[in-house]
C-alpha cells in the first residue's frame, strides 16, 4: 500500500468522524420531523451549543458526557457513533485502496490521483456506508425506515454508479495519463455498461421479490424495508452476481439468527417483529466485501 493510500485512509477516517457526527443529527432529527438546518440546541434546556461542543467525540470528552449549561447527561452514544463511522469510513478506504491501488504520481507538473473508477467507487460506497448507519440506528430507534432516508438514497446510489459508469470509460485508468495525453482517453461506444445495467436489474429484482413477500406476509414485512431492498439490491449487484445473491441471503440468515437468539434468551416471542432493515444492510455489506469469494468457493463445491 502506497504511501498516498495511507495518507488518503486517514484522512477519510477523520472525514468519517464529522460524518458520524451529522449522523447523530439525521438519526435524531429525520424521525421527528425536525429542519437538519436548524442550530444545534440542548434537548434538555434548549440552551445553543458551541461550535467546540459539538466537535466529534472530543467535544464530548471535554464536557464529560454533560450538558455544559444544564448538567444534563448526553448520551455516549453520539461519540460511539462518530467514532464507529470514522473506523468504518477509513476501513472502506483500505479495502477500495487495496483493490484498486491508488497511483500517486506527477504528471504535467499536476499531481494525478488515481483513476475515476477509484473515487466513483469510493464515494459511492462511503454515500451508502452514511446511509446505513443512519437507516441501522433510525430502525432499531423507532421501527421505521423513513421515505426521507430511503428513497433519495436510491437515486442518489443510481446516479453516483451512473457518473462513475461513465467516467470509468471516458477518463484514463490509474497509469494511463502520460505526458502530452489528452485528458479524455475514451469514447461514449467504449462504456461498459454492463455494471450498471446489472445493479438496476437487481435493485428492481429485489425491490419485487421483497414486495411478493409483503403481500404474503404484510406483518412480517414493513414497506420501508421493500423500498430499502432496491436500494440495498442496486448497490449489490454492481459488484456482481455473486454479492447480490450472498447479501440477499446473508440478510435472512443473520435477521433469522438474531430473532432465534432473542426468544431463547426471553427477550422475544415467535409472532414478535424484529427490525430487518438493519439485518437487510448487514447482509448488504456482507455481499460486497466477501460475496464474490463466496460464491466462487459454493460453485466450486457444486462441480
Amino acid at each position: 500500500m502506497t504511501a498516498a493510500a495511507i495518507v488518503l485512509i486517514v484522512i477519510t477516517g477523520i472525514y468519517g468522524l464529522v460524518i458520524g457526527s451529522f449522523l447523530n443529527v439525521v438519526v435524531y432529527r429525520v424521525p421527528a420531523s425536525i429542519p437538519l438546518t436548524r442550530e444545534s440546541r440542548c434537548p434538555s434546556c434548549d440552551a445553543k451549543i458551541r461550535w467546540w461542543q459539538n466537535v466529534p467525540v472530543l467535544g464530548w470528552l471535554a464536557l464529560r458526557g454533560r450538558c455544559a449549561f444544564c448538567g444534563a447527561a448526553i448520551s455516549a452514544r453520539y461519540p460511539a457513533v462518530e467514532a464507529l463511522t470514522g473506523i468504518l469510513f477509513a476501513s472502506v478506504a483500505a479495502g477500495v485502496a487495496f483493490s484498486r491501488p491508488l497511483d500517486a504520481r506527477p504528471v504535467d507538473g499536476r499531481l494525478w490521483l488515481g483513476s475515476a473508477e477509484f473515487w466513483g467507487i469510493l464515494v459511492t460506497m462511503l454515500v451508502f456506508l452514511s446511509i446505513s448507519i443512519a437507516l441501522t440506528l433510525i430502525d432499531l430507534d423507532t421501527r421505521r425506515l423513513p421515505n426521507a432516508i430511503v428513497l433519495p438514497g436510491w437515486v442518489t446510489m443510481i446516479v453516483l454508479l451512473l457518473v462513475t459508469t461513465v467516467l470509468t470509460g471516458l477518463l484514463p485508468a490509474e497509469g494511463g495519463l502520460e505526458a502530452g495525453q489528452p485528458a479524455v482517453a475514451g469514447t461514449w461506444a467504449g462504456i461498459d455498461w454492463g455494471p450498471f445495467v446489472r445493479a438496476v436489474i437487481g435493485g428492481v429484482a429485489l425491490f419485487v421479490f421483497y414486495f411478493i413477500v409483503r403481500l404474503i406476509s404484510p406483518r412480517g414485512m414493513g414497506g420501508g424495508d421493500v423500498k430499502l431492498a432496491g436500494l440495498a439490491g442496486t448497490m449489490m449487484a454492481w459488484f456482481g452476481w455473486g454479492p447480490f445473491i450472498v447479501g440477499a441471503f446473508a440478510a435472512f440468515a443473520l435477521g433469522g439468527l438474531f430473532g432465534i437468539a432473542m426468544m431463547l434468551i426471553g427477550r422475544a416471542r415467535r409472532k414478535d417483529a424484529i427490525p430487518f432493515g438493519p439485518w437487510m444492510l448487514t447482509g448488504a455489506w456482507t455481499g460486497i466485501i466477501v460475496g464474490e469469494p463466496v460464491s466462487r468457493w459454493y460453485l466450486g463445491l457444486l462441480s
